[in-house]
């Protein structure tokens, strides 16, 4: 299933929703500037290598150019192909504007970055010792679903829907799309454990631990940063 464009009522111009993503797409594109040597360089330097974080890695590994605390931030705006951003952008755009109009500008940034941030270190607390990078905006964006299935839980979906070589769309609650979702990431999280992974995504692996926990810290934190509050 793939989200498209709902039409909730919002009253303010999401500015902070479209800055993220062009700020996404032009990191993307500097990354296609590099050559593949430079590239693997920019993740071990820039994403989330767990086994650094840890202090754990191999010899070879260890040093970092910035702070291992900061890659838990500068790791949401890196991807690691054009599906990944595309996909992550998407449900960036369907579903950020309306959590950005409940929590303010100032606000929904902090969230936004926060719930990347223990959506990463969930992935971290499952995979310590992975050599792996581990990058992308899903834990985040993850996040933006926990507040919106709290928020908009009847709010229709529309969805497109492949019928072998025919698309259709219907409307789906966000109830049942998202908490579809949140599932499908805690089973394949729990399976997860009974195998050896990797998480990073120019590897083919999924961090499943970051879009549960991501989900799950965005559900509890929302509220606190006023998801009920009128505006």
């Amino acid at each position: 299933m793939v989200p498209l464009r709902d039409n909730n009522p919002t009253t303010i111009t999401p500015y902070v929703t479209y800055g993220v993503i062009v700020t996404n797409i032009l990191v993307f594109l500097y990354q296609l500037n590099l050559t593949p040597q430079q590239l693997q360089r920019f993740f071990y330097t820039a994403a989330l290598v767990p086994c650094q974080l840890s202090a754990t890695c191999p010899s070879g590994l260890e040093s970092q150019v910035i702070p291992e605390w900061m890659t838990l931030i500068t790791s949401q705006f890196l991807h690691g192909g054009f599906l990944h951003l595309a996909g992550n952008m998407l449900f960036l755009w369907v579903f950020g504007n309306n959590i950005e109009d409940r929590l303010g500008h100032v606000k929904y940034l902090i969230f936004y970055l926060t719930c990347g941030v223990l959506a990463a270190l969930s992935q971290w607390f499952f995979s310590q010792n992975s050599t792996i990078p581990s990058l992308g905006a899903s834990g985040a964006i993850a996040g933006i679903l926990g507040a919106y299935i709290l928020r908009f839980p009847k709010a229709q979906i529309l969805t497109l829907i492949p019928l072998g070589f025919f698309l259709t769309t219907v409307r789906v609650p966000a109830f049942f799309f998202l908490g579809f979702w949140f599932a499908q990431q805690a089973f394949y999280g729990i399976a997860s454990l009974q195998a050896r992974s990797n998480i990073g995504m120019e590897s083919g692996g999924i961090a499943y631990w970051a879009h549960a926990g991501g989900f799950v810290f965005g559900a509890i934190l929302a509220p606190l940063f006023g998801l009920y509050k009128r505006r």
